[in-house]
């Protein structure tokens, strides 16, 4: 395996930016995507960073995402808003909503976007820390009614995607950053250990049979396997509690999921906006988080080499560290963006 490469963070944005742009996205749309695939990967998240930009080139090469056009408003309140959202880039159209929400909340306290039919909407963490920078909780979850990975718990035979949920936290500190699948893992990272020949960390697949692995071939052998809900064999219903509760925030509410044709790769949106200061206040809401994550940082660790964290703080290090040592590109990113760059006659940015 080849050890990653460091790159300069604006080197990276420039070189997604001008490759969206000459696949035909306007450069508006074209530049959010480019931000929140970067931000992936400087949070650490390498499979659902850049990893993406070849993928999506590919969709709006083929026709599978929209280049130009706005969401259409399917139902507007003043605290609930449901968007169509017409096949546009993901990551635009989750910064456009932020963009609502956030005004939105200032005034009444919380406000909610849902959208429908969006394409794929890149890593959820990436988002959060430009909403907690201004003092405002977000809730992030999606699903994706187009494709099923993840059997219910208790079955052989896939229903769900990974339906990731996602929080971010303001404090007076450092924010707190939640981002997990209510699977055991994901498509992304069991898609690459099946490339490479690699194995899971755990018992986190099954194979058709019904038996626990932590081989990926299992989900592209016959009978197929599936990836197990969170919590694996023996306490996946709690996984399996939650891919539902992301159903019924995405598909539920949008209006438009798994009772639907599939389209191509794409999601469903739930966001959430929520100001403090509509609530206790915002110095309140600090005080009591800031105590959490004393407390979490002041309990003894069950490894002595390992201090415990607060959610997000290690990428968060991260990416602070990316300003003096860049990023560490996953080895088989660049390979795969080569071709594009030749195809659009641009030289690809050199490793620090």
């Amino acid at each position: 395996m080849m050890k990653p490469m460091n790159y300069a963070p604006p080197d990276l944005l420039a070189f997604a930016d001008h490759l969206l742009q000459s696949a035909g996205l306007p450069p508006d749309k074209a530049h959010a995507v480019a931000d929140v695939l970067l931000e992936g990967d400087l949070l650490g998240h390498t499979t659902h960073g850049l990893a993406l930009l070849a993928p999506y080139l590919a969709e709006l090469e083929a026709g599978k995402m929209r280049k130009e056009g706005h969401p259409l408003v399917v139902s507007d309140h003043p605290a609930a808003v449901t968007w169509d959202g017409q096949r546009l880039p993901g990551p635009w159209l989750v910064l456009q909503a932020i963009e609502l929400a956030s005004q939105r909340a200032q005034t009444q306290g919380t406000c909610t976007v849902v959208i429908r039919r969006s394409h794929h909407i890149a890593c959820l963490a990436a988002y959060h820390q430009r909403v907690t920078e201004q003092g405002l909780m977000m809730l992030l979850h999606c699903s994706d009614p187009n494709a099923a990975s993840i059997a219910p718990f208790g079955g052989l035979d896939p229903v769900f995607t990974p339906n990731p949920v996602s929080v971010g936290i303001p404090t007076s500190g450092l924010p707190v950053l939640i981002d997990v699948s209510t699977s055991s893992t994901t498509n992304g990272m069991t898609n690459r250990l099946q490339k490479e020949g690699g194995l899971l960390p755990a018992e986190w697949v099954m194979d058709g049979h019904g038996h626990a692995s932590r081989d990926p071939a299992v989900l592209f052998n016959e009978p197929k396997g599936t990836i197990l809900p969170l919590g694996g064999m023996d306490s996946g219903h709690k996984g399996y509690g939650l891919s539902w509760m992301v159903e019924a925030l995405t598909g539920g509410l949008a209006g438009h999921g798994r009772a639907d044709a599939p389209e191509g790769w794409g999601a469903t949106v739930f966001l959430q906006i929520i100001d403090p200061r509509a609530f206790a206040g915002l110095s309140d809401f600090n005080t009591q988080m800031v105590e959490v994550s004393r407390q979490c940082h002041a309990s003894r660790p069950a490894q002595a080499d390992r201090w415990v964290r607060t959610p997000g703080e290690r990428g968060l290090k991260l990416k602070a560290d990316s300003a003096s040592q860049g990023v560490a590109l996953y080895p088989n990113i660049m390979p795969m963006l080569l071709p594009w760059a030749e195809k659009f006659k641009t030289t690809a940015p050199s490793p620090l």
